[in-house]
């Protein structure tokens, strides 16, 4: 199957046409209208330095419902002695930072290169893209990023310096979104960390047709913060 170079105009071919490893495209360019249209299309930017630029939209896809967020025992008594004050859209570039330079295994190098950042900080200037931080006292030690999409929040990527940190910046974020209503977290692609909080993988097609339909959905612009009442040791009901 081939994959498409992607022209100078901000399109995209359909993700289905996408080659047996996920790929849909190559090429193109970071402009942040750019990055929001691949998003919207189901479609993320995932490379390395020194790779061309490459577009994804693997199959089976991972997902998670905020309604069934799992959260092992001892996350919980973390969480319910407030190791770390949890905080939204305070710190978005050191928080791309510490993503940064986190080292993944088998990936030599980060694939959040400096235009890739650029475009994520224009997305949060324009309240799209958002950050969940967790400190201990006045220091940053873990924290997450992504994107809002309608009713859908496309995880991107997630440090911690503390032990647990990102996790509980994690169940903070994903027991907000459910008391605002979003229906799914995009996971993007199989972990065993994802999966022991409840996430799961769903076949591409389905995947994208729930997610035009919740994408669709009136959005909840940044900047972010927790509901004055929000408490993360209790799960909505």
């Amino acid at each position: 199957m081939p994959v498409f170079r992607l022209p100078n105009g901000h399109v995209f071919p359909p993700p289905h046409m996408a080659d047996p490893s996920g790929i849909v495209a190559v090429g193109g360019d970071l402009h942040p209208d750019r990055v929001l249209l691949a998003y919207h299309s189901g479609i993320f930017p995932w490379y390395s330095e020194g790779q061309p630029l490459l577009w994804w939209s693997p199959d089976p896809r991972m997902v998670l419902r905020p309604s069934e967020l799992k959260v092992q025992r001892s996350l919980k008594k973390r969480v319910k002695r407030g190791d770390y004050r949890v905080t939204f859209d305070t710190a978005f570039s050191e928080v791309l930072d510490g993503c940064a330079e986190t080292p993944r295994p088998d990936q030599d190098g980060t694939w959040l290169t400096k235009p890739l950042k650029a475009a994520f900080v224009e997305l949060h200037r324009r309240g799209i893209a958002h950050s969940v931080e967790a400190w201990q006292d006045d220091t940053l030690v873990g924290g997450l990023y992504g994107l809002a999409i309608g009713r859908v929040f496309c995880g991107e990527s997630m440090f911690a310096r503390r032990s647990d940190a990102s996790k509980v910046a994690f169940v903070h974020l994903v027991r907000q979104l459910e008391r605002w209503q979003f229906a799914l977290v995009d996971c993007q692609v199989h972990t065993p960390h994802l999966e022991r909080f409840g996430a799961y993988e769903t076949p591409r097609e389905l995947f994208l047709d729930e997610f035009h339909r919740i994408a669709a959905m009136p959005g909840r612009p940044g900047p972010w913060q927790f509901d004055s009442d929000f408490d993360a040791r209790v799960a909505p009901t």
